[in-house]
């Protein structure tokens, strides 16, 4: 059995992906509370201190070498909270939120599947990819204005949700291709 190791989990981007795990309730009280549009500022400017804590985070872990099998379960989980937690918030305000929420919950629940699949066969998919970070980011800026402008126009608001569920859409369909090569060459 190995020793416990307290500086292989805390290390700074575990304590920033902890950040932003307590950012979350913050962020949802801040936006569901919000009556003024001072108070949807706030709400944003937390939206924006945690994406900055996870870009940071990163950033960190890579360039001093601060990688951890932690921080590799913490700053998805961080990232996959955080995401749920806006869509339900804005799903208070946004009908059409409903598609991100079918969209999400369809590509999470099959990534962890597919993981744990691909796990039982002795591999992983090592990282995200360019197309996870890119739905990732168009994301968190479309789901930003529609906290920071409440009032937008529905239009615009429907185009910003028309956005996001396209780049979750791609994400969706490249990741299951990788995941099927992978799974295919594990029957090998």
């Amino acid at each position: 059995m190995s020793t416990y190791n307290r500086n292989k989990w805390v290390t700074i981007p575990n304590i920033l992906s902890c950040i932003r795990l307590l950012l979350v309730p913050l962020f949802v009280l801040t936006y569901l509370k919000s009556t003024e549009p001072i108070h949807y500022y706030y709400a944003a400017l937390l939206l924006l201190i945690s994406g900055l804590t996870d870009l940071l985070d990163g950033w960190i872990a890579r360039k001093y070498q601060q990688i951890s099998e932690v921080g590799k379960l913490l700053d998805p989980l961080a990232d996959k909270i955080t995401q749920a937690a806006i869509i339900f918030c804005l799903l208070t305000r946004y009908e059409w939120m409903w598609s991100i929420i079918l969209l999400f919950v369809a590509k999470e629940l099959f990534m962890g599947i597919c993981n744990l699949v691909l796990l039982r066969r002795g591999t992983k998919l090592d990282g995200a990819k360019w197309y996870g970070k890119l739905s990732t980011a168009v994301f968190y800026i479309c789901m930003f204005f529609l906290i920071a402008f409440p009032t937008i126009a529905t239009s615009q608001a429907i185009l910003l949700i028309s956005i996001t569920a396209f780049f979750l859409s791609l994400s969706f369909i490249l990741y299951g291709k990788i995941f099927i090569q992978m799974y295919q060459a594990t029957k090998r």
